[in-house]
């Protein structure tokens, strides 16, 4: 069975850092990258990060390049988003993904390409 389970969420002050951790299972990181989106209330989820499973090649949002960083333990099947410098707009329920690495470049951060989900970590960033 396939799961995905977000971790590492909770309340920052802006310019704080957190960390989230992806704990996946079920399936191989040979064959499936895993992305992060987020979604704000009354906004559309978006797609800030994504890991490609086999070459490692990253993908960053405009909104969180240089401030974000994510990364991958596949000997854990964990993936970390690393946020440094948050800002409130930063504010979200963070999920976690998994996509077939077929893809390739932004299909990465296109949310339709995804296949199952995790159950979202809030993320709150205070002024």
């Amino acid at each position: 069975e396939v799961q995905l389970v977000e971790s590492g969420g909770g309340l920052v002050q802006a310019g704080g850092s957190l960390r989230l951790s992806c704990a996946a299972s079920g399936f191989s990181f040979d064959d499936y990258g895993i992305g992060w989106f987020r979604q704000a209330p009354g906004k559309e989820r978006e797609g800030v990060s994504a890991i490609h499973g086999t070459y490692g090649t990253t993908y960053y949002a405009d909104s969180v390049k240089g401030r974000f960083t994510i990364s991958s333990d596949n000997a854990k099947n964990t993936v970390y988003l690393q946020m440094n410098s948050l800002k409130p707009e930063d504010t979200a329920v963070y999920y976690c993904a998994n996509i077939p690495i077929y893809y390739s470049g932004m299909y990465f951060l296109e949310e339709k390409n995804y296949d199952r989900w995790g159950q979202g970590t809030q993320v709150t960033v205070s002024s």
